[in-house]
Formats: structure tokens, C-alpha cells, sequence
């Protein structure tokens, strides 16, 4: 069984380019947006966010998020309460992904008892902004002078199979460091995961 399980992680593996070269940076100010989350309200970044966002390019069927799923929760359930709340971004198009489509979202948070915004991203403009590639793709914003900036990109910690073998944990040392009123330490990582599913040119 474990053979079996390592090999749909193998097989689900993807490093991506970019899908576009117009793309944020880190220290860039990214623009707002309002994405339908799965409960039917409006998520609007600068309304949503306090100190800040966890931003994290998520998905209903790759075997990669659904191993930090439950880690993903711990964010929200850590953090929301100190400004900086997780929003779980679906760009995956439901034409070439049938299980992300809204309906299947909806259901998915429900069943697994999601606290967090769980977002369509229906036109794929905010993952294509951002550069997210993967599912789980990670982008911190940091609130300063009104203008939400771009200070840490990638991976969620170091052990996508076993939370509690990860002994890096990149998303919370540097969400840790915005809150200390730091930079972080490690800003940029490389995300793991499977690719987004694109919508046909």
C-alpha cells in the first residue's frame, strides 16, 4: 500500500514554469481582487485580510493537497486570529478537472469542515498573476500603508507525505517574521505539487 501511495505522489509531481512572464514578485504590491467562495459569499483580499493573507492555490483532487489539508486547516486555525487568515484558491478548470468544479468544492469543504475561505478562481486571472503553478502554491502578503505586498512564495514546509517529519516549515517561520516585524528568513521556496489545470488558449 505504501509503494502504491508513493507512486501517485511520483506520479503527481510537477515542477512548472510560470504561465505568464507578467508576474508578482516578492516586495511587489499586488492588486485586490473578489473571488466567490464556497459558501456563496464575496472574498475580497482587502476586506478579508487583517495583517495580511495567507494565500495558498488549492484543489479538491491532487494527492498532494489533500496531504496538507489538515495541515492547511492548523494554518488558518493558527493564524486567522492574528491577522493573517488563510484563503485556499481553486484555478483548476472544471472542464478538464470535473472534481473542482463549484458544486464539488462546496461539497469538499463542507465534508471536511473547512474554517477557511475556499475560493473559485473561475477565470484564472489570480493564479496567472501571481504565477502559481502548483497545487499546493503558497504566497504570503504582508498589509503595509494600505497596499498588500508579496513576502514569501512556495512551500508549505519541507515533507509533503508526513506532517510530522517536516522539520523545515517555511510558511510558518515566515509568517512568524512578518508578525515580529521581520522579513523572512527563507522568503522563497520551490512549490511542489500537481499543475494547475489549464483552460484551453
Amino acid at each position: 500500500m505504501k509503494t502504491k501511495i508513493l507512486s501517485v505522489f511520483a506520479l503527481a509531481l510537477f515542477f512548472a514554469g510560470t504561465p505568464t512572464t507578467d508576474t508578482y514578485e516578492l516586495g511587489d504590491a499586488v492588486k485586490d481582487f473578489t473571488l466567490t467562495g464556497v459558501k456563496g459569499e464575496s472574498i475580497t483580499l482587502s476586506k478579508y485580510a487583517g495583517n495580511g493573507a495567507i494565500l495558498i492555490f488549492d484543489c479538491n483532487t491532487c494527492p498532494y493537497s489533500k496531504a496538507y489539508r489538515e495541515r492547511i486547516k492548523s494554518l488558518n486555525a493558527k493564524y486567522a486570529s492574528k491577522g493573517y487568515p488563510v484563503i485556499a484558491i481553486n484555478a483548476n478548470d472544471p472542464q478538464k478537472s470535473p472534481d473542482d468544479s463549484f458544486q464539488a468544492m462546496k461539497d469538499y469543504a463542507k465534508e471536511h469542515g473547512y474554517e477557511h475561505a475556499y475560493v473559485q478562481d473561475t477565470d484564472q486571472s489570480v493564479a496567472k498573476a501571481f504565477g502559481a503553478t502548483n497545487t499546493p502554491h503558497v504566497f504570503v502578503v504582508k498589509k503595509e500603508s494600505g497596499k498588500f505586498i508579496l513576502s514569501y512564495i512556495g512551500a508549505i514546509d519541507n515533507n509533503s507525505r508526513d506532517a510530522s517529519a517536516a522539520d523545515k516549515k517555511y510558511l510558518e517561520d515566515a509568517v512568524d517574521a512578518l508578525l515580529s516585524g521581520k522579513q523572512p528568513e527563507t522568503a522563497k521556496t520551490k512549490a511542489i505539487g500537481c499543475s494547475i489545470k489549464w483552460k484551453d488558449a
